[in-house]
């Protein structure tokens, strides 16, 4: 099945190849360790991928870096739930994502996903297109200075393209990275947008593009700061009781999770975003005033993060 796209849709897939190399070779680098494992991959009836999975006894425990391309005769119901005129459509689905679950309970869990779709013109229906993607990031032991760091380049993403874009998609993030039945957010956000197609190909394309390359700065320093922090077996268990809560959300909510096993994808890669280790216990609560307690009762909700936790303006008068 043919694999290519007309122009100008045909540039996208260049940039995600790329994207998922520097990413890869950053990764790699601060592990300071081991190395990715490749695993090219093909789908029955359209397309395939390569997987990149690093499992280290370095600082990243896990890391995931996915490229895929696949094509199918009908869109399945998560792609098309709000979207219902393209039921039935032929499609094309493309994207990169990651997921890092360093070891030292003080790195934080990060997200990332950048995805397209295009769906041919087909009888009296034009071709339909749209960009999706965002960023997460997800600690365990919170620290106000990385979560300002983060939401500041976040910030600075969407900035080019308009000023109200961050607090729009910073909304999104909060929304759609929420844990219904434990009513809290997986961590403390990001930006998250989807079926992106405004105001043009050329302007929606290259705002997903530089949202795409400020992840990387806004979680490298953070993860470069805190790999090294000691830390005890306590923090270790907290850290795999928070990864329970990580799993739970890709395995009830991601829609990324749900096309991929709804479209035939391939479960290994899927799933690869899930951490090597995480555990239960009933009814576990938090000791008051300890760290743990804060991170549930302080970074588990919605906040505008830049205005509570930035420090004040210098005064400006006289």
């Amino acid at each position: 099945m043919n694999l290519d796209l007309p122009k100008p849709y045909d540039r996208v897939k260049p940039y995600l190849l790329r994207l998922q190399d520097q990413w890869c070779d950053t990764l790699r680098e601060e592990d300071d360790y081991g190395d990715f494992e490749e695993d090219q991959w093909e789908k029955p009836g359209g397309g395939g991928g390569r997987t990149r999975v690093l499992a280290s006894r370095g600082h990243l425990e896990k890391a995931g870096v996915n490229f895929s391309h696949v094509r199918g005769d009908s869109l399945p119901p998560s792609a098309t739930a709000r979207r219902p005129e393209l039921a039935g459509r032929p499609f094309h689905a493309m994207g990169v994502s990651l997921v890092v679950h360093p070891k030292n309970p003080h790195a934080p869990t990060s997200h990332a996903n950048f995805r397209f779709f295009y769906a041919p013109a087909q009888n009296d229906q034009s071709a339909r297109w749209w960009f999706g993607g965002g960023f997460d990031l997800t600690p365990h032991y919170p620290y106000p200075e990385d979560v300002i760091h983060w939401h500041r380049t976040a910030r600075e993403a969407c900035q080019p393209f308009g000023e109200g874009l961050y607090p729009k998609l910073k909304k999104w993030c909060d929304g759609y990275f929420f844990l219904k039945h434990r009513n809290e957010t997986r961590g403390v956000g990001g930006l998250f947008f989807d079926d992106w197609d405004q105001p043009d190909f050329a302007t929606a394309q290259a705002f997903w593009e530089n949202v795409g390359n400020h992840f990387m700065p806004a979680y490298l320093p953070i993860l470069q700061k805190r790999k090294n922090t000691p830390y005890r077996g306590r923090e270790r268990n907290f850290q795999l009781y928070r990864r329970g809560r990580y799993v739970e959300f890709n395995l009830v909510y991601d829609r990324g999770t749900l096309f991929g096993l709804q479209s035939g994808g391939r479960t290994e890669s899927i799933l690869m975003s899930l951490p090597p280790m995480a555990r239960w216990e009933y009814d576990w609560q938090a000791e008051p005033g300890s760290p743990e307690e804060n991170l549930q009762k302080n970074y588990l909700h919605p906040r505008e993060w830049l205005d509570e936790l930035a420090p004040p303006k210098p005064n400006q008068s006289g």
